[in-house]
């Protein structure tokens, strides 16, 4: 992905300055409670900015300083790579899960989004 599909706050001006936008991702990020989860595409419609690849682009680059497990993908797969990591992570905290079916690679779990989704609650109403 290029930088010209992120939005302009987000691309990079000095390589040890984080940009805007990703700090407002990232505070998202760290706002979700143990649990729970929010798609990428949820953060974007959050913060009224960008959309699920940016939020994504985000996370990939900037996301190992929050709990990046609660950032996920639309479909409940676990983050391809990571899958592991963020399952001892969701076990941990409680996170509603789907148990794989035998027909699934690796017979893993999937996220169950209708129970572990998280829109943001009361702290939403005063978001900027």
């Amino acid at each position: 992905m290029s930088e010209q599909s992120l939005p302009d706050d987000a691309r990079p001006e000095h390589t040890d300055a984080l940009p805007e936008y990703a700090e407002r991702v990232l505070d998202v990020a760290d706002l979700i409670p143990p649990g729970r989860v929010m798609t990428y595409g949820d953060v974007a419609e959050w913060l009224g900015e960008g959309g699920p690849r940016q939020v994504g682009r985000v996370m990939a680059l900037y996301g190992g300083a929050v709990p990046w497990w609660r950032v996920v993908r639309a479909d409940g797969v676990l983050l391809p790579g990571h899958e592991l990591r963020a399952l001892d992570h969701y076990r941990s905290e409680g996170t509603p899960l789907k148990e794989a079916s035998r027909a699934a690679e690796g017979h893993l779990p999937r996220l169950d989004l209708r129970r572990a989704r998280w829109d943001g609650g009361e702290r939403a109403e005063g978001h900027t």
